[in-house]
């Protein structure tokens, strides 16, 4: 699974940061958000998937491998 968020669309709520903080850090410069890798470790799938779905802007986009699409 990878992450992507669009900083032109985030307003620096911090939600995905304090959800997922192995996954998203914060800008220092405006406060919006980032992936810090866009491949999420396994075990942080299931709390980046909540801050995917818990961002007010929809600024995440949640990106699955297309192997594991097709097995």
């Amino acid at each position: 699974m990878k992450v992507h968020v669009d900083d032109k669309v985030c307003q620096g709520h911090t939600i995905c940061a304090m959800l997922a903080p192995d996954v998203f850090a914060l800008r220092d410069e405006d406060g919006h958000g980032y992936a810090i890798d866009g491949e999420v470790p396994a075990e942080s799938e299931a709390v980046a998937s909540e801050a995917v779905r818990s961002c007010p802007e929809r600024a995440i986009s949640e990106v699955l491998d297309r192997a594991a699409q097709e097995a």
